[in-house]
């Protein structure tokens, strides 16, 4: 999971890589009472009824298979996602397993200023509906086009919005976590505009000067720390947390963690 903050320039855009901003099985069954009654009935199912089901366990937080399929129908909002391909069932985990761990620090570091208000959560609700390419194409931008967007998609406005609350919170937290005490020197602006930015420009081409780029180009070198800081961060979260997928088909190779399920079975702490 990464921190996507894309910057636009009139001669140059830069994007930074994304954020990637996710047991036993349990299944809901119908009452005893009910259960009962088919019982009595030789003619009637008496097996229960799976109305939904756990495919993971993070820190005691139960992660549902419909927590999975909302993750997926969701990354149609995700400029990264939308139109590339479509969001596995592996990676909706990992992300719904990243969201949970960050979400239980929140909740126990009381970091209530992570919280967005109305305002920011309007405001990129309306950068999804009149920016975002296949949005724009659907003519979300009217009542009308978002209503049949949000149909075709399996989603409701509040889904979409309590989504959005989600996300709004978590960069929040990892901006007000991890960004403060980062400093960017005139030295390392000076290397990436060198290095990085004008080899895109072509020979003749006119190029931005450094002055002009470089508040985009120290907000980019900026969120690439905070990147490093947060992914390991979150690797140790994953390290010391107790987290068990049920079914071995939604677990990425990258997810496992051999030092640490080896040291469950010994007994002993998750190693950091």
């Amino acid at each position: 999971m990464r921190l996507v903050t894309p910057f636009f320039d009139a001669t140059a855009s830069f994007t930074l890589r994304p954020l990637v901003v996710c047991a036993a099985a349990v299944f809901l069954y119908l009452p005893a009472g009910a259960e009962s009654q088919n019982a009595a009935q030789p003619n009637s199912d008496s097996s229960a009824v799976v109305l939904d089901r756990v495919v993971a366990v993070v820190n005691n937080q139960a992660v549902l298979q419909s927590d999975l399929d909302e993750e997926i129908k969701l990354a149609i909002l995700d400029p990264g996602e939308a139109g590339l391909s479509v969001l596995t069932p592996q990676r909706a985990l990992e992300q719904l397993i990243g969201r949970s761990l960050i979400q239980q620090q929140i909740r126990q570091e009381d970091a209530r200023e992570a919280d967005p208000s109305q305002d920011q959560v309007d405001a990129r609700l309306h950068e999804i509906r009149t920016e975002l390419p296949i949005c724009v194409r659907q003519n979300c931008a009217t009542e009308e086009g978002w209503n049949q967007f949000l149909s075709s998609h399996g989603l409701t406005a509040q889904r979409v919005e309590t989504y959005l609350r989600y996300r709004l919170q978590i960069l929040g937290f990892i901006e007000m976590r991890f960004r403060q005490g980062i400093r960017i020197t005139p030295q390392e602006i000076e290397t990436y505009y060198r290095e990085t930015l004008l080899p895109q420009y072509a020979a003749g081409e006119k190029k931005p000067s450094l002055e002009s780029v470089a508040p985009r180009i120290q907000e980019i070198l900026l969120q690439r720390q905070v990147n490093t800081l947060f992914d390991d961060w979150l690797k140790n979260l994953r390290m010391q947390g107790d987290i068990e997928v049920l079914d071995p088909s939604f677990e990425t190779p990258e997810a496992k963690n051999p030092a640490k399920d080896k040291t469950k079975d010994q007994g002993g702490p998750a190693a950091k």
